[in-house]
């Protein structure tokens, strides 16, 4: 009997050791996924670093713009291109422009409605009969785009001043002056 008692406890401390075990393993695959979690939501979280750097330096922006200091209006300073959003010249709508945007998949838009601001009122019957060449331009401007080309503030910059450029190109009675996006949006 003696024996009988010691195959019991044999069985039972065996099945604890799998049972614990298994627990062990279960914890590890679970500290595993939120690790994975974590390392995948930063990644996707870091493609939004235009926008913490728009987040960041809005509050320079709007201070600059309401305290201007000595200096700051000079040619290169800070100050120029807050002040140019306080006088903003004649503004002339354009329609919503949807584009595909360069890339391999091909599965990336863009969206995009745009405002340019116009030196003088003798520019828009201009622009008003020259519209669907504008509209071509803009669009393949646009369309040659990669995602990674536009993410940036920089990368936006870049293609408001090559559509100032080669919408100026084509101008008579004036220029545009600026290009101000009213919605841009990536999909």
């Amino acid at each position: 009997m003696a024996e009988k008692e010691h195959e019991d406890q044999n069985t039972e401390g065996g099945e604890k050791k799998k049972s614990n075990l298994l627990l062990i393993v279960i914890i590890i695959v679970l500290i595993l996924v939120l690790v994975i979690g974590a390392a995948v939501a930063l990644l996707m979280m870091g493609n939004d670093d235009a926008a913490s750097e728009a987040a960041h330096n809005a509050p320079q922006a709007a201070t600059q713009m309401n305290h201007p200091q000595e200096g700051d209006g000079e040619e290169g300073g800070s100050y120029q291109s807050y002040a140019s959003l306080t006088e903003v010249g004649l503004m002339y709508p354009l329609d919503t422009f949807t584009v595909n945007l360069l890339s391999e998949s091909g599965r990336r838009y863009l969206k995009v409605e745009m405002n340019l601001e116009i030196e003088g009122q003798e520019l828009s019957p201009e622009l008003d009969t020259k519209k669907p060449v504008f509209r071509d331009i803009i669009i393949r401007i646009l369309s040659s785009k990669s995602l990674e080309e536009i993410s940036t503030i920089k990368g936006k910059e870049k293609l408001k001043e090559q559509i100032v450029e080669e919408l100026n190109m084509r101008l008579k009675d004036g220029k545009v002056k600026n290009v101000y996006f009213t919605e841009f949006v990536v999909q």
